[in-house]
């Protein structure tokens, strides 16, 4: 693998497992998938750029540049910069449920950069706010069609902001699938799909609530975008 991949050279799966072939490597009986596996977890291979529509395979160390390593102290300090810089207002709990660290281990990311934030009670919450922290200007029905698992809703383990206690239920399953949500002014207004076909995308934004003449406009506005950026016709169903 890596004497094929050497030099930026990019491969799809069926191009590597012929080269597995003439290295007389058997790929029989699902031993590729292991062996594919294997050779990511070990830190070889990646993924690379797509090749004729279909992904590929890279060197790990061509395509990912090396940094300096960081003790725990350092990296967790690290984790807890770029997540309030980048998702702030944020409290502590909602890095834990982020981060995958202990409350015990958050705590102390937080308190290492916690100089360079400001934090603000609100409702009994600390929220951590950056000093170059602008509220945006509001805009007329601003709208955007999020994919699922956006960071915008996943960031967070309160997300009483952006969903009611009634929305989430239909934003977010009961077994945490999270869905591709309508965003209007900062708040969930209704989930979306798509259906993908050979000359065009049918597109169906279903409401939690009936939109007004402004929101209808912009979601049409945003599906046309879509299909733009997919290079098909777009065809837009509204629901609620």
């Amino acid at each position: 693998m890596e004497k094929a991949l050497k030099g930026g050279n990019h491969l799809t799966r069926e191009e590597l497992i012929v080269e597995l072939g003439k290295a007389k490597i058997a790929t029989n009986d699902n031993r590729a998938s292991h062996i594919f596996a294997w050779a990511e977890l070990e830190g070889l291979i990646c993924s690379g750029a797509t090749k004729r529509g279909k992904q590929t395979y890279a060197l790990l160390e061509e395509r990912v540049p090396k940094r300096k390593p960081f003790n725990k102290e350092e990296g967790l300090a690290t984790l807890a910069q770029k997540y309030f810089s980048s998702r702030c207002p944020a409290t502590l709990q909602d890095f834990v449920w982020w981060s995958g660290l202990t409350a015990r281990e958050a705590r102390r990311a937080l308190e290492t950069a916690a100089p360079n934030f400001i934090p603000e009670t609100i409702n009994s919450q600390t929220y951590w706010f950056t000093p170059s922290f602008l509220f945006p200007k509001a805009k007329d029905e601003e709208l955007y069609l999020l994919p699922a698992f956006d960071e915008f809703i996943i960031s967070y383990r309160d997300r009483s902001a952006a969903l009611t206690q009634e929305t989430h239920k239909k934003a977010v399953s009961n077994n945490g699938i999270f869905r591709p949500v309508i965003v209007v002014n900062g708040q969930a207004a209704g989930t979306w799909k798509r259906t993908i076909d050979k000359d065009k995308v049918v597109l169906e934004a279903e409401f939690f609530e009936p939109p007004n003449k402004t929101i209808s406009s912009n979601v049409k506005e945003a599906g046309i975008q879509y299909g733009h950026y997919l290079d098909k016709q777009i065809e837009l169903n509204i629901k609620y």
